[in-house]
């Protein structure tokens, strides 16, 4: 099962104009943030949301919806934990 999973941008990363270090849950990864300059996206700063799948951020979303995403995630049980492993084990640079 994959999962879109909401992460907090923490800081868009100096030099990499298409990265971003986000928080899940408080792991903290980069994330590749160029699919959403395709999609309009272009005043992303620290404090927004992202929905996150296999390290790309796919669209922004506002911190009501994330909120509610993750405490349905949470709810799901065993295919988030799995999410967040992977997430974890993540290395984009």
């Amino acid at each position: 099962m994959c999962l879109g999973i909401p992460g907090e941008v923490v800081e868009l990363m100096a030099g990499h104009e298409d990265l971003a270090m986000v928080s899940v849950e408080g792991v903290q990864r980069a994330v590749n943030i160029g699919l959403l300059r395709d999609e309009g996206v272009t005043d992303l700063r620290p404090g927004d949301w992202v929905l996150i799948h296999v390290g790309f951020a796919l669209s922004k979303i506002d911190e009501a919806e994330a909120k509610a995403s993750l405490d349905w995630l949470t709810g799901v049980g065993d295919a988030y934990t799995d999410e967040l492993r992977a997430l974890a084990a993540s290395d984009i640079t």
